[in-house]
């Protein structure tokens, strides 16, 4: 392959290079009557938009795509994650790295199927490697109603009887529940797991909040949190990271946010201090795996005049825990601005 055409696959491919969302790896093959693309795209759009990119910068030549492999089908597979949560793994393997976690009853689109790993795309385009064992089909997930809102619920046996719960379901899980008049809950998980959970464990997919009952409702979610352990990408009560605790924060107030702290900076509406509480606060810099890196929650003019105080699961502190961005030197000299959501 001459330079100038390797040179225009890799502009080509370059609006796709971020692989937590797109898929295009393709290479090209000469022949007599022309150019071969070979490999792998998400979709039909990826294709188009890099065949037309050739073409536009390589007007001479012929180009030729009908070997390669189109992931998204016009009828897609869809399964349901049957574990109480598993991870979302950047490769095959539970070694590799963990991108982020997905709770029972998450609909996975399946676009490799492997014996052991599956390759698929979550609800908001979120690629990775979940593990088939833990996958069902979608019709082993009943509708839901509730959302778990404890940071950990425990299930109980439903017939009351042993002293042993029969399983454990986390923050943001969304189930099939029906409440009983002592105000506990039987609920069903996808896989078919039953049990009681205990009074104020759920919350109705049905309740309409002001902006300000969300607000107020996140802030206060987020302190049963205090002392739970950082994790890289993790979401719940057992490890969780940044930005996953920013989105499980949103999501138990009603609202769906983007997982990764550069996407919440980049899709969150600009906002200037005094910062409400709930509003997100960015930190990054050349040092950082990405230009944002990191994100925290504030705790609003309660706490300090600008809200700048913050809850945040922190790398450095281990854990969830509230810092004053201005008494942190790392904290006040990465600071990058606010975002909301609510």
């Amino acid at each position: 392959m001459n330079e100038q055409l390797a040179a225009a696959l890799e502009e080509a491919r370059q609006p796709f290079a971020d692989t937590r969302f797109n898929v295009c790896r393709l290479e090209i093959a000469g022949g007599d009557d022309g150019y071969e693309l070979q490999g792998t795209v998400l979709d039909e759009p990826t294709l188009a938009a890099v065949l037309d990119h050739l073409r536009q910068r390589l007007p001479d030549a012929r180009f030729r795509a009908d070997g390669v492999v189109v992931l998204r089908r016009s009828r897609p597979r869809l399964m349901v994650v049957t574990t109480n949560m598993t991870g979302w793994q950047r490769e095959q393997s539970w070694l590799g790295e963990q991108q982020s976690q997905v709770l029972n009853g998450v609909v996975v689109e399946i676009l490799e199927e492997g014996e052991r790993w599956s390759f698929g795309r979550l609800a908001d385009g979120y690629l990775g490697y979940v593990y088939a064992g833990y996958l069902g089909p979608t019709g082993e997930a009943p509708e839901p109603t509730h959302r778990v809102s404890q940071p950990v619920a425990l299930l109980w046996p439903e017939s009351g009887a042993g002293p042993a719960p029969v399983g454990r379901v986390f923050a943001g899980t969304r189930v099939a529940a029906t409440p009983l008049s002592d105000g506990r809950a039987v609920v069903t998980l996808a896989g078919g797991l039953r049990g009681l959970v205990a009074p104020g464990a759920l919350r109705s997919l049905d309740e309409s909040l002001t902006v300000e009952e969300r607000r107020r409702r996140l802030v206060e979610d987020a302190w049963p949190f205090v002392g739970v352990p950082y994790l890289w990408g993790g979401t719940t009560a057992h490890g969780i990271d940044c930005s996953g605790f920013a989105q499980l924060m949103h999501t138990l107030a009603g609202v769906i946010i983007p997982r990764d702290a550069d996407v919440q900076f980049a899709a969150g509406r600009p906002v200037e201090p005094p910062y409400a509480a709930g509003d997100l606060l960015y930190f990054g810099g050349s040092g950082g795996h990405r230009d944002v890196s990191h994100v925290g929650i504030s705790l609003g003019p309660e706490h300090d005049a600008d809200g700048m105080v913050m809850i945040h699961s922190s790398r450095s502190r281990n854990g969830v825990y509230v810092d004053d961005i201005n008494a942190v030197d790392s904290l006040r000299e990465s600071f990058l601005g606010g975002r909301r959501f609510i």
